[in-house]
């Protein structure tokens, strides 16, 4: 029963928009450090970041991860499909000797 309210608890409070969830890293890192020219600086690159590409930084770094699966995913299956042309082409000779 804890379990399910700690879980209903926290859904609460973590279901909040965009904008409000932009000033929690800010505000976490005044409150870490007490550095409020540095949560100001954070603050202010992200939304600069955000109005010039439409992505925040986390989608930048996300989308990138996403990119690089993408590419090996690719190079694996060129690879592999290499391989598999490599030993017909092998096989064909080896018939014709």
């Amino acid at each position: 029963m804890r379990k399910i309210f700690v879980l209903l608890f926290s859904l609460v409070l973590l279901s909040s928009c965009g904008q409000t969830t932009a000033l929690l890293g800010p505000a976490i890192t005044i409150g870490n450090t007490g550095n409020v020219m540095q949560a100001g600086f954070s603050y202010g690159t992200n939304m600069a970041i955000k109005q010039t590409t439409g992505k925040t930084p986390g989608e930048h770094a996300s989308s990138y991860v996403e990119n690089k699966k993408n590419e090996k995913k690719i190079r694996r299956e060129l690879a592999s499909y290499l391989e598999t042309h490599i030993e017909n082409m092998r096989k064909k000779i080896s018939i014709k000797k």
